[in-house]
């Protein structure tokens, strides 16, 4: 059961991006070609957070289809099952374009008491701008660690 794993490495994503904030929502994004069983992982993530800042958080599951296009004749297609093959000419010469994902695509943080609501803190100029940058790397430390989700699975 892999999904143990994956759910194990989802929760340490989460608290790191979480800080100790109490989590309502985590975003996933799996490929079909991860073989990855949805009521597994949500099991295996309820196990994982109880007594944790993520309990109660809704695990959310998008799949993403296996998708390719066929080297041969330049056809895409949706694979449903395997053997993957192009739909158009029956050549097994594909480059994948779709369905290997397995990203923590979003969180759901609970708002912390006394903070200000949003776009309502009182920011401007470059205090503003210094915020709009911190979320930005926000953004692309988050990319980071969805590649480290990736290879360890």
């Amino acid at each position: 059961m892999h999904e143990l794993s994956i759910a194990d490495s989802v929760v340490q994503i989460v608290s790191r991006h979480a800080g100790g904030r109490r989590v309502e929502r985590v975003e996933l994004s799996v490929g079909h070609l991860r073989q990855v069983v949805p009521s597994a992982l949500d099991f295996a993530f309820e196990l994982l957070v109880a007594g944790t800042s993520l309990e109660g958080a809704d695990l959310v599951i998008h799949h993403v289809p296996a998708a390719g296009r066929c080297r041969s004749c330049g056809g895409e297609t949706t694979f449903a099952d395997f053997p993957l093959q192009c739909s158009h000419c029956g050549s097994f010469d594909l480059e994948l374009l779709a369905g290997e994902e397995l990203l923590v695509e979003a969180l759901e943080l609970a708002e912390e008491r006394g903070a200000p609501a949003s776009g309502d803190d009182g920011r401007t100029g470059d205090a503003a701008a210094r915020g709009d940058q911190a979320a930005a790397r926000g953004r692309a430390e988050s990319s980071v660690l969805e590649e480290q989700l990736i290879t360890s699975n």
